[in-house]
């Protein structure tokens, strides 16, 4: 015969007990429902705490980009593009002599514009152009931020007239995710275990781990003021610091 107990595990004891007495089971029987019961009452009596933790890391950017340009009028196209060609070869042999490597130095931002006479007899006719403009840059990955200063104020004297601004970068942002991943677990177990404590009940085994978010440093943009003067001193640069930071949401069950 099917235990009625097998077939009925989650009801409470009394119905149980009364569904025994209408299928006429004997009282040895019986005795049998009190045990399931309290074996039941001991399983869902486990429980869990869930707890979120949050790790950063300080870190200092390692690593700069910028962008310069040169940027050159003339009244033929040909003869502005002449005229930038030789001066951006210029600013990129300083760049490399200041000890920059090939890879680090790509070519952004070309462009030929044509420039417009201003009209001002107020009539409606389509103003002639009177010129060009070439604009023409480079963009430097600078992995020693000791030369940033120095290089700002090269690029300058070498011929380029417009520096667009500076990025600041983190490396090897990934290995210092991972510190602040291993501090989020830390302080999520610290609290569970606080709470855990206080309640006098223990950590059981983790039953879920989920990483909620990540914080990566965003690149850090700074306006080159002043950077038109023909001679300077080095340019004085601060990087400051960016944070890493990684949440996670951990449960476990309780002892």
């Amino acid at each position: 015969m099917t235990s009625i107990v097998s077939v009925l595990p989650n009801r409470p004891l009394s119905f149980v007990r009364n569904i025994a007495l209408a299928a006429g089971l004997s009282a040895a029987a019986m005795t049998a429902v009190p045990a399931f019961a309290q074996d039941q009452a001991s399983i869902t009596a486990i429980g869990s705490i869930t707890m979120e933790g949050r790790g950063t890391v300080s870190v200092a950017p390692d690593m700069a980009v910028i962008t310069t340009n040169v940027v050159t009028t003339a009244e033929t196209a040909a003869d502005a593009l002449s005229e930038n060609s030789a001066s951006i070869a210029k600013v990129i042999d300083a760049i490399k002599g200041a000890g920059i490597e090939a890879k680090d130095i790509q070519t952004r931002g070309f462009g030929i514009y044509p420039r417009y006479e201003r009209i001002t007899d107020g009539s409606n006719r389509q103003p002639n152009i009177i010129g060009y403009e070439i604009r023409n840059g480079v963009e430097v990955n600078v992995r020693d931020l000791t030369k940033l200063g120095g290089l700002l104020t090269l690029v300058v004297e070498s011929g380029a007239n417009s520096v667009d601004g500076i990025r600041f970068e983190v490396s090897d942002p990934e290995e210092k995710l991972d510190e602040a991943r291993k501090k989020a677990v830390e302080a999520a177990r610290h609290k569970a275990e606080i709470f855990a404590s206080a309640a006098g009940v223990e950590l059981g085994n983790i039953m879920t781990i989920t990483e909620t978010g990540t914080q990566m440093p965003r690149p850090m943009m700074m306006r080159a003021e002043g950077m038109m003067m023909a001679k300077a001193d080095a340019v004085p640069i601060e990087a400051g610091e960016e944070t890493i930071g990684a949440n996670v949401t951990i449960r476990w069950s309780l002892k």
